[in-house]
């Protein structure tokens, strides 16, 4: 089976998607763990984080480690349920800026069960 990769524009990305981009562009993180699936993980810096509260501890971790500022720069739907954000971070982190890929998996009830974050 050959996998898809249809862009589309962040504004067209499920609600679930822009919502957690949002939460936690402002580490808004009651929001950003609100759409995440019972079962969620989260894979960030070669770490995993598995359920609601161990990425509520890595999204506390992370919002106080460094300021930065994040600018989509393109999405792509990858099926009906797996979207890929790429973000433009620059700030005060080593190196000053970076490119990331935001790979989501949805649920069946439209939630985030996986992210995988990677540049």
């Amino acid at each position: 089976m050959t996998e898809h990769n249809d862009p589309v524009d962040v504004a067209d990305l499920p609600e679930v998607v822009r919502r957690y981009l949002r939460a936690h562009d402002v580490q808004d993180i009651a929001t950003a763990v609100a759409t995440l699936a019972p079962e969620a993980t989260v894979t960030d810096d070669g770490r995993t984080y598995r359920g609601p509260a161990a990425i509520k501890g890595w999204l506390e971790q992370t919002g106080s480690q460094y300021t930065y500022i994040t600018t989509p720069v393109g999405a792509e739907r990858h099926g009906p349920d797996h979207y890929t954000v790429v973000q433009h971070l620059e700030g005060d982190f080593p190196g000053g800026q970076v490119d990331l890929r935001y790979r989501f998996a949805l649920d069946e009830h439209g939630r985030i069960s996986r992210l995988v974050i990677a540049p």
